[in-house]
């Protein structure tokens, strides 16, 4: 008798009177980075073998490796769940580790049944894990005591588990900005810590060279607290936050720098001189805020527009917002991104604004008002972001729970759900102000350092698609 990779939905053992020497069962597994992270997370091994990348890199395989008892923990699947199954318990298990595990590796492990101790009613199981190249992985010897009683039970329901890898996130996003030189960023008022560490991690990433804008002497004073030099780094000497912002503007305006970001200066402050009539750097262009959110539940990166600038804007502010939005994307490497045009609900109410704007954008996209996306809407947040809620509905689009974009009504909405998604999802949101003469990097005063740099990843991606289109 041979079970091979048994369905979960419902457990049932096999008892010590009904194996044989000679049957088995085999399962088949292939490991993930969050398997090795969940395994780290509950047994409290944090060998960087297993979890560090740059540290791996000088071990003999070059790579991370997964736990070694991990393999072990598969055998005590098999073993729990179906050979022999419900009411089995361990006595030994001896294993001889042979090769390492990496990261999506497919592990075959083969239970053998060589011996039963009629005395115990315990069974020597031998134990052999391969791999996909059928490289021998492990191999040993378990004991148990086999279940008396015939069970079948329905399958245990398992709480759900989401990791929120925010480093991992992060350095994804940086790894997609490689292959670029920095840019030249004036940063306006860096007086307070997770401003100008930000600006100074986004420096040493490679993303930026910093122009740091304000009282010269505080920011010496921030950087001793942080214990940062500045050596090498140019400071503009400005009074007060507004006069930083005029000046990053001014240094904007004449060329002199690739991109603004906003310090610990409030927003108003640092737009009212990009929009300054005279002095301003606005352009035809509608100006608008864009975040990139990477959410752990969610299969890819996800725009939500406008949740900083424009309060309630009207119809033809939103075809700017929705091609700045469009813009971004392209810039991130999504290169035909579907745009969901949310309100409270999918169908067009005249009593709700939100949906006949929808419904005017979307005819104004396939009009070629709009270009280089996917448009749909009115949309609700469920339809848009899930395709069980799109299809319940019988919504069938392009876009419906696929969305790359969210185009929200108005700033109050917008900013609270990205908001959400930041504090309650584990988001790891940048922001960028599109639509000036430069992109600005506009994230909240509340934003830590990684957040702030991560932004400057995506204005130098910006950056890079504007240059790259100039020089056709």
């Amino acid at each position: 008798m041979e079970i091979t990779n048994p369905p979960l939905e419902t457990l049932e053992n096999l008892t010590f009177d009904e194996i044989k020497v000679g049957d088995g069962a085999t399962l088949s597994r292939t490991i993930r980075r969050e398997d090795i992270q969940l395994f780290a997370a509950v047994s409290g091994d944090l060998n960087p073998s297993h979890l560090d990348e740059l540290y791996a890199r000088d071990l003999p395989g070059g790579e991370i490796t997964a736990h070694g008892m991990l393999t072990g923990a598969i055998i005590s699947a098999l073993l729990g769940n179906q050979f022999p199954g419900p009411g089995t318990t361990y006595v030994r298990q001896d294993l001889r580790f042979l090769h390492p595990v990496h990261m999506g590796d497919t592990l075959c492990v083969r239970l053998t049944c060589t011996e039963r101790i009629a005395a115990t009613r315990q069974l020597v199981i031998a134990c052999q894990v391969s791999n996909q190249d059928d490289v021998a992985i492990a191999e040993g010897e378990a004991v148990v005591t086999a279940p008396e009683v015939k069970t079948r039970r329905p399958r245990s329901a398992l709480p759900e588990v989401t990791l929120t890898d925010r480093q991992r996130r992060y350095d994804a996003l940086l790894a997609r900005s490689a292959g670029s030189p920095a840019i030249r960023v004036a940063v306006a008022y860096p007086c307070d810590a997770e401003s100008l560490r930000g600006a100074l991690q986004a420096w040493r990433e490679g993303l930026i060279v910093p122009v740091l804008i304000g009282p010269a002497a505080r920011i010496h004073a921030v950087a001793d607290t942080l214990g940062e030099s500045l050596d090498g780094l140019e400071i503009v000497d400005a009074g007060f936050s507004a006069e930083a912002a005029e000046k990053a503007v001014a240094l904007a305006r004449t060329g002199k720098v690739a991109a603004l970001m906003k310090g610990s200066l409030h927003t108003d402050e640092l737009m009212s001189q990009v929009v300054h009539k005279v002095s301003g750097i606005r352009t035809a262009r509608r100006i608008s805020h864009v975040f990139v959110a990477d959410v752990p539940r969610y299969p890819r990166p996800l725009l939500i527009t406008d949740a900083a600038i424009n309060i309630q804007p009207e119809l033809a502010d939103m075809v700017d917002i929705v091609q700045n939005a469009i813009d971004v994307a392209h810039a991130i490497d999504i290169p035909n991104p579907r745009v969901a045009l949310l309100s409270a609900v999918e169908t067009v109410n005249p009593r709700i604004p939100s949906t006949l704007t929808a419904a005017a954008l979307c005819k104004m996209a396939e009009r070629g008002q709009i270009k280089g996306g996917i448009l749909d809407g009115p949309l609700a947040f469920d339809n848009a972001v899930s395709p069980f809620a799109a299809r319940t509905k019988g919504i069938v689009s392009d876009v419906a729970g696929h969305a790359d974009i969210l185009v929200v009504p108005d700033l109050e909405s917008g900013n609270m759900l990205a908001k959400q998604l930041e504090y309650l999802a584990g988001g790891l949101l940048t922001g960028v102000v599109v639509g000036a003469a430069v992109p600005i990097v506009l994230t909240s005063r509340a934003d830590r350092a990684d957040a702030r740099s991560a932004s400057c990843a995506v204005v130098k991606r910006l950056v890079a698609r504007r240059l790259a289109a100039a020089t056709l």
